[in-house]
């Protein structure tokens, strides 16, 4: 039996080449974490942000080449303003989380945004979600109070900047969900990274100086990191199923908490990683909740609407 030549097709399959690229974009994105804290050595969590969004924007620059500029005509040009003021909010909060927080807890501080989402397509969207889901954003955010402990010695106000950046990057994400709609992914990719650049310079300004050559290398590897890593989480929710996915883009916290005790002499805090499994937890059954319901208005919208008790 020629099990080389049935592993072949197996190998290329598209929920294979799915996990693949999920698994790149969680590894990818914690590197990028890892380079924003070696650039703080010199640089402000300010301008490091404005360094990796332009050097983002310039790495996506192939998707300009390829679609040609008529990709950036929009007649929703206010609209992607509006939420890119906000998602300026989550970079800088965010960065400066990682900054200031150890790696492993600012990056599972960032795994609450899906439930901030949850929140956000009821209120914005008017999505129905029953006792089921609710009940998983309650538990995820015992998760976060896991990790935070207001009240213990170990609490820091940092935290309360990283829980602002997931709720404005749920926000950004309820954006996206509205403008896919009408809107190209890439346009949305093109038009948020230039508006990236220009939104993030004033609050770099505040703090600037000249990047010596090592930072210089953190802040390119940034921007290169950050996009390639969004560009593979792109690609892979097009071939594979949220709920599927979902489990593997935790492997980010792998990689930080690596990268943190080797490089920071950071060592894992047992809550962090109690109060980071019930999030996972947590955000993996609703994305399992979402994408059964998505199955079953595909196949029968009667059913999806007698059975959204979830």
């Amino acid at each position: 039996m020629n099990t080389s030549a049935e592993a072949a097709p197996a190998a290329s399959s598209p929920l294979v080449r799915a996990a693949l690229l999920m698994v790149a974009s969680a590894v990818l994105f914690g590197f990028m974490a890892v380079t924003i804290r070696l650039a703080s050595r010199q640089l402000h969590a300010f301008e490091i942000a404005f360094f990796r969004s332009l050097f983002g924007a310039i790495f996506a620059l192939p998707l300009l080449l390829h679609h040609g500029s008529t990709v950036l005509r929009t007649d929703k040009f206010l609209f992607y303003v509006m939420r890119c003021c906000i998602g300026i909010v989550s970079m800088l909060a965010g960065f400066w989380a990682i900054v200031h927080l150890p790696l492993a807890q600012a990056v599972s501080l960032s795994y609450s945004t899906p439930l901030f989402v949850t929140i956000g397509a009821v209120v914005f969207l008017g999505e129905t979600v029953r006792l089921r889901r609710w009940s998983a954003v309650l538990i995820g955010f015992a998760g976060v109070l896991i990790i935070v402990r207001p009240g213990a010695d170990s609490f820091s106000a940092a935290a309360l900047v990283a829980l602002l950046a997931a709720a404005m990057s749920g926000t950004v994400a309820i954006s996206i969900k509205f403008l896919s709609r009408t809107e190209h992914p890439d346009a949305i990719v093109l038009i948020t990274s230039f508006l990236w650049v220009v939104l993030s310079l004033p609050p770099a300004l505040l703090y600037w100086e000249w990047p010596n050559p090592m930072s210089w290398l953190w802040v390119i590897l940034a921007g290169g990191f950050g996009t390639v890593a969004h560009l593979c989480w792109t690609r892979a929710l097009k071939l594979g199923e949220v709920s599927a996915l979902t489990p593997l883009s935790f492997l980010q916290l792998p990689v930080v908490v690596f990268a943190g005790y080797f490089l920071f002499e950071e060592r894992l805090d047992i809550w962090t990683a109690v109060g980071a499994g019930v999030i996972v937890a947590s955000n993996v059954y609703i994305a399992h909740r979402e994408a059964r319901l998505a199955r079953r208005q595909t196949t029968d919208p009667d059913v999806a609407a007698g059975s959204a008790n979830s």
